[in-house]
């Protein structure tokens, strides 16, 4: 794993990509730091971090669209399988080289607060909690690049994947304000849902009857819990929804939280994400 993780790093540090997207937060947070703290006098860090969310949308697809779907391409990805490492050092490899190119420009943040001090009384704590939160953040979003990388070989289809993942958990707030919030609507959504995993697992494993027993069951069991107790079906969609909101997560360190909960969902999103990029390749490596 190491080795992988030098060569990957190495790789971002010899090209314009690692230094783009450095350049890229890195003039982004100066421009914001100099609007918010200095021109309008707020002492708050977190306001500049809180702006700063939407520089992932474009930064981590540039970032990570190369990272597996270059060596797919390249067919370079034969030779990573058939070495002695196994598919968690490749993964987690890569993945710590994106993150320690991430690092870079989150170190510099960190003088921030200092030169705010210069200027007047500042909560350190509430300053260096949004950091965190902003790198914690960052990682889940680094991570989202490298699954979606691992599902294609064209840089390009994995940067747009990217984007659109990253855009629709950005306007989770707004995407689940278009839903209604009743139990009848959720229970619907639910039983749509049902219908798909049920077309999914078909086109998994080619059984009519199976994937026809699990869609019935599943909505036979919908339709007794919603009889019983339709009321837990209230908000379920919002409910849902806010699960893939990565910013409503980061809110709290943005209020100088240190909010235990959002470090638990950030690390599940990249072990999560980790994880289906390992499937991803162990399937092709079988295949």
């Amino acid at each position: 794993m190491t080795a992988i993780f030098k060569r990957e790093l190495k790789s971002y540090l010899t090209s314009m990509v690692g230094y783009l997207f450095i350049f890229f937060v890195l003039v982004l947070t100066g421009i914001y730091f100099s609007a918010y703290q200095l021109s309008g006098g707020y002492s708050k860090f977190e306001t500049t971090l809180s702006a700063l969310t939407f520089v992932f949308l474009i930064g981590v697809p540039i970032l990570s669209m190369r990272v597996l779907a270059e060596e797919r391409k390249q067919k370079t990805d034969q030779l990573l399988l058939t070495a002695p490492v196994s598919v968690w050092d490749i993964v987690f490899g890569k993945y710590l080289a994106l993150v320690a190119v991430f690092v870079i420009p989150v170190v510099i943040m960190c003088v921030y607060p200092l030169i705010m001090s210069k200027f007047g009384t500042i909560s350190y704590a509430s300053a260096y909690t949004g950091i965190l939160g902003f790198f914690l953040l960052g990682c889940a979003n680094l991570a989202i690049g490298v699954f979606m990388s691992a599902l294609t070989e064209s840089q390009v289809i994995a940067a747009v994947l990217t984007f659109v993942f990253l855009f629709a958990f950005y306007m989770m707030n707004g995407i689940s304000s278009f839903f209604s919030q009743t139990s009848m609507s959720t229970a619907v959504a639910f039983g749509l849902l049902i219908v798909a995993i049920a077309i999914i697992i078909y086109t998994m494993i080619k059984n009519v009857l199976i994937s026809v027993v699990i869609g019935a069951v599943g909505e036979i069991a919908l339709v007794i819990v919603y009889v019983v107790k339709s009321s837990i079906f209230q908000g379920g969609i919002q409910k849902v929804l806010n699960v893939f909101n990565l910013s409503g997560h980061y809110d709290n360190f943005t209020n100088g939280v240190f909010d235990v909960t959002g470090i638990v969902y950030f690390i599940s999103v990249i072990a999560i994400c980790l994880f289906l990029t390992m499937q991803s390749i162990q399937k092709r490596r079988w295949n």
